[in-house]
């Protein structure tokens, strides 16, 4: 049950940014770093996490395919997260599911007990009312004895 689902991920500036699942192109968001680098627009921040500290000694080139490597991770890592939010999805959709049918089951063995607990009550007076026919006729056979004699 993999369903397409589209992702939603903040943006920060020099950083690739993941939109959308579906419509994600990992070339277009390179080019665009390459573009930036060739420009010369790097961030200004240089105690970001982008970067070791040797980054800035390092040429264009190199820092293409170190900026092209830490995307791959992040794309790994994006995927993993991607996929146990859908996993996690899927469990919720489970657990929803047996709860609903758990709710149902409640309500259909109290409904039962109702039924039960009213029968109870029903039998407990015809119980009450042939014991105490039950005393009557035995008051009668008892008084009929004393006639007798």
């Amino acid at each position: 049950s993999s369903k397409i689902r589209n992702v939603e991920v903040q943006s920060a500036d020099g950083v690739a940014i993941l939109e959308d699942c579906i419509g994600f192109s990992l070339t277009k968001t390179i080019s665009k770093v390459e573009e930036r680098l060739k420009k010369g627009v790097l961030p200004d921040c240089q105690d970001d996490d982008i970067f070791p500290k040797v980054g800035n000694e390092m040429g264009a080139e190199a820092q293409i395919r170190f900026l092209k490597a830490k995307l791959r991770v992040m794309q790994e890592d994006l995927a993993n997260i991607v996929f146990e939010c859908r996993k996690k999805d899927d469990e919720n959709q489970n657990l929803g599911t047996r709860l609903k049918d758990t709710e149902e089951e409640n309500s259909r063995l109290q409904r039962t007990t109702s039924l039960q607990q009213s029968q109870i009550e029903k039998y407990k007076m015809l119980s009450q009312e042939a014991n105490k026919k039950t005393e009557r006729l035995q008051q009668e056979v008892t008084a009929l004895e004393k006639v007798l004699q």
